[in-house]
């Protein structure tokens, strides 16, 4: 009876459909992802990580970084001789930057299937079963609701788990208003709901996600608004989470009492990625980011305030349109005066239908060697920041083996990879951790008995 059992449940292994994602870009599609593999999963497919025994591929994409529509063709482009060899292979392009194509992919790309916006993948499953189409609209009902209940399986100790998505912000160099649309907060009981059911399956750490997620606002069970400090209060209520993170934010929504949990709510790590994009209050003006830099400045010190061993990290925009000597100057000062641990930083790249698409460009090698100049400050912020780690006990957070025998990696409460000799030690382990030595993007350290 057994040996039966077993030889069914291998035979409809098999038999299973496969399906294959790559995903681009931010946190925010990492988790679309896993719930549109979880959608799929209703509909009989499980993952796999190798594309050729795929039935369908599925490229979840972003808009952020540049030639981001170049990369998706490309990536199409080397999909062909494998839609040749299959013809019944399903190809889908998801994301932001299906949203911001359309049907223009299809007709670029004949191989392409399905073609979904972030707002509408939880339809994935019907386009799927028609077999071909475009859905890139922003339907008004909730797309958490319409996806199935993931199977109760353990997952990985830390998830993620989307909030409030796209952005009323309307900063002139980004495309997220026109590819995620307008703020759209989820209801405080879907959110707890949702993340209960990921602490019933072994998550100790969850990180809340947001295009602006500081801006979240949503309804609360008993009628009424909620701010983003109560929210994360309520989430450290539950039972069996050990720490809570969240991103992006933006320095116009660091509300009071966001600025007091921080200081308030143990569970709420002390790491905060507050991005800035210029020091120049001429260039901050012509982003349309709504905040001087005496504004931030002062930001950064009450939140120091509340929770002084916090550690601030950042993005930043280097060669926006108009940008001067003196303005790259401005941010280098910034960099200094803030002290990051670590950030985030590019050089400006249009985006077609954005306010400073057709704003003249600084001259290219200009723009670079300012990168350049930024990102050795910031990467020396960053090493002295983990050298300060030496030596300090922290806790860590086993998130999965490491290359050597009896090696365990996982995050410090500052987000820090951390590697640690533990043998007999196991994924989802919170212990502490002396550290006893800073490599390049990690540090390593010793279990404390």
């Amino acid at each position: 009876m057994t040996d039966q059992a077993s030889t069914t449940g291998q035979i409809e292994k098999s038999a299973a459909k496969k399906l294959f994602i790559k995903t681009y870009g931010c946190q925010m599609n990492v988790y679309d992802s896993q719930r549109m593999a979880e959608a799929m999963g209703a509909e009989g497919y499980v993952l796999t990580e190798d594309q050729s025994e795929a039935d369908m591929v599925l490229l979840n994409t972003c808009h952020i970084r540049e030639k981001a529509a170049e990369k998706l063709y490309s990536d199409l482009g080397r999909l062909k001789p494998l839609k040749a060899e299959r013809p019944d292979l399903k190809i889908g392009v998801a994301g932001c930057v299906a949203q911001a194509e359309g049907e223009e992919i299809q007709r670029r790309m004949p191989i392409v299937d399905l073609v979904v916006g972030p707002q509408a993948y939880h339809r994935l499953p019907a386009m799927a079963r028609a077999g071909r189409g475009v859905d890139t609209e922003f339907p008004a009902e909730d797309k958490f609701e319409h996806l199935p209940k993931p199977a109760a399986t353990r997952r990985a100790p830390a998830a993620f788990l989307t909030v409030q998505e796209g952005c009323d912000k309307f900063c002139a160099f980004c495309v997220v208003p026109y590819t995620r649309g307008a703020e759209v907060s989820r209801p405080v009981d879907r959110i707890l709901r949702e993340a209960r059911d990921l602490v019933s399956r072994g998550v100790r750490e969850i990180t809340l996600l947001g295009q602006n997620v500081n801006g979240w606002h949503g309804a609360g069970p008993e009628g009424g608004e909620w701010g983003f400090g109560r929210l994360i209060r309520a989430v450290a209520e539950i039972d069996g989470l050990d720490r809570i993170r969240y991103t992006t934010s933006h320095p116009n929504d660091m509300a009071d009492d966001l600025i007091e949990a921080h200081g308030a709510e143990a569970k709420l790590m002390p790491y905060l990625h507050l991005p800035v994009q210029s020091g120049s209050n001429r260039i901050l003006k012509a982003m349309n980011r709504k905040h001087t830099v005496d504004q931030y400045l002062r930001l950064i010190d009450r939140i120091r305030d509340a929770r002084p061993d916090i550690m601030l990290t950042s993005d930043f925009i280097v060669g926006f349109p108009g940008e001067t000597d003196q303005d790259h100057a401005d941010t280098l000062d910034l960099v200094r005066r803030v002290n990051f641990g670590t950030a985030f930083s590019f050089k400006y790249s249009p985006r077609p239908g954005t306010p400073a698409y057709d704003r003249p460009e600084v001259d290219s090698a200009i723009a670079d060697a300012r990168l350049q100049e930024l990102q050795s400050l910031l990467s020396s912020q960053q090493k002295a920041a983990q050298e300060g780690m030496v030596g300090r006990e922290l806790s860590v957070l086993f998130e999965k083996p490491g290359r050597l025998a009896g090696q365990m990696v996982g995050k410090s409460d500052y987000l820090h990879a951390v590697f640690v000799e533990a043998p007999g030690a196991s994924v989802g382990d919170l212990v502490r951790v002396r550290i006893t030595h800073s490599a390049a993007n990690s540090l390593g350290g010793e279990l404390i008995a």
